[in-house]
């Protein structure tokens, strides 16, 4: 049995609604600052590129590369854009990308997921980035959608600790598509991340699999953050079990 050391790995998963501000400016280089304040290695966006058009992404990679330590993982399946239905992920100078892939849910409306294998100072692990449903219904579909992938996954490759995270739009505590994914998943407990504002709902989660445990955890609730999203971000530093 292969163990995988994890001292230490910071992720994070962040909303930025098209780098549309509690303001109602756009404004992606206060995205950018908020994203330099989390300070994580791996994070997970949601609602990356624009909704309409061509879907441009909303942080191009010049932006990325003169304002912070990020890159964006090349997930881009349409021409200018940096996600898979605004799902993108980013990844700090220094750790390698070990794979990635785009993942098709079950939707009502145009919903994905998106992996990426990394690893940093000899520690490997999968992140997984969502952006689940707004019915209650289709989003236990693409809870079970998402288990069978890394199923297939870890079958079919080298086992990995998994890590799942993202929007996950589920508003009970311990019901609907959580009760299914705690069945195999410690579901941290980060906090209330929307609305940015005044926080009421733990819409944005971190779900641990077997193998890791969480150090620390929480919501990033920077004045700035409260600014530059109607979501905060959340995080989790991460270490072996």
């Amino acid at each position: 049995m292969v163990l995988y050391r994890l001292t230490m790995m910071k992720i994070a998963s962040y909303n930025i609604r098209k780098a549309i501000g509690t303001d109602r400016r756009r404004n992606p280089e206060r995205i950018v600052e908020v994203l330099n304040e989390i300070d994580a290695d791996v994070i997970a966006l949601q609602e990356a590129d624009r909704r309409f058009g061509q879907r441009h992404a909303v942080l191009p990679d010049r932006l990325l590369e003169a304002h912070s330590p990020y890159r964006s993982v090349p997930l881009a399946i349409q021409a200018g854009s940096m996600g898979w239905h605004g799902n993108a992920i980013l990844v700090r100078e220094g750790v390698e990308v070990t794979g990635h892939d785009v993942i098709h849910l079950p939707c009502l409306e145009p919903r994905g997921a998106v992996g990426v294998g990394v690893r940093l100072n000899g520690v490997a692990l999968r992140l997984y980035g969502m952006h689940l449903d707004l019915s209650g219904l289709w989003r236990r579909r693409q809870a079970a959608a998402m288990l069978r992938h890394v199923e297939i996954a870890n079958a079919h490759g080298a086992p990995l600790p998994s890590v799942l995270v993202g929007d996950t739009n589920e508003w009970t505590q311990g019901g609907g598509c959580l009760r299914d994914f705690a069945r195999h998943y410690t579901i941290l407990s980060c906090g209330r991340s929307f609305h940015a504002r005044r926080p009421v709902a733990s819409l944005d989660r971190i779900m641990v699999g077997e193998g890791l445990k969480a150090r620390e955890s929480g919501v990033h609730a920077s004045a700035l953050a409260r600014r530059a999203s109607d979501h905060l971000p959340v995080w989790a530093v991460l270490e072996q079990d």
